[in-house]
Formats: C-alpha cells, structure tokens, sequence
C-alpha cells in the first residue's frame, strides 16, 4: 500500500514540477488565483444542470467520477501553489478560518464566544 502523500511533500512536487519546465515566472499569485478560478469552475461545470438528488449520485459514473476527481486535483494544485507562493501554510489558515467560524456561528444550545475572542 502506498503511503499518502503529506501538502509540504506534494507542494514539493508541484515546485520541482512547474521548475523542470520553467514555469515559475508565471506563478505569479494573480495568474495563479486566475487558474485556480478557472478549474474551479470546471468543476462546476460537471455539476451545473444536475438535481440536488443527481448530484449526491456523481460518483457512482465512473466516466464522472474521473472528471470529478481531476478536477479536484486541478483545484487543489492550483491552491497549493498560491500558498507556497504567497507563504500561507493551508492547514492553518482552515483552523484558524474554522475555530472563527466556530465562534461566529455557535451550534444549536451552545452559548456564543464573547465578543474580542
């Protein structure tokens, strides 16, 4: 069984990968967030005319589910690189964005955070 691979190793990757072909003067975060629009939209796009109940379903058409699958790796490329060229760690910027949203948004029953923290 292959070991999954960590985000430092797989930003590695994406690095030595856009190196080889001498691609980083276009790494640049605007034409990155471009690029990372522009496949998220892609993704999308599989979604666009499929009702709540087809689109729970995606994944059991194989022909589909591969689209969705390389599209999300396209999504997750292009957001990786714009962390590692803009220096946002991902995994901390999603704690920080949930334990904010923990505060900003309480779960039924429980008592809001004061404000300030």
């Amino acid at each position: 069984m292959t070991q999954r691979p960590d985000l430092p190793a797989l930003q590695r990757r994406l690095a030595e990968f856009a190196a080889a072909r001498n691609w980083e003067p276009y790494h640049t975060p605007k034409n990155l967030v471009s690029a990372l629009s522009v496949e998220a939209s892609e993704l999308l796009e599989i979604f666009q005319w499929l009702t709540p109940e087809e689109s729970a379903r995606v994944m059991a058409d194989p022909e589909t589910a591969h689209r969705v699958r390389d599209e999300v790796a396209d999504v997750l490329a292009y957001l990786l690189q714009l962390c590692e060229v803009l220096g946002v760690d991902p995994l901390a910027a999603l704690a920080a964005k949930i334990e904010r949203n923990a505060h900003r948004f309480p779960a039924p029953g429980e008592r809001p955070a004061p404000e300030g923290n």
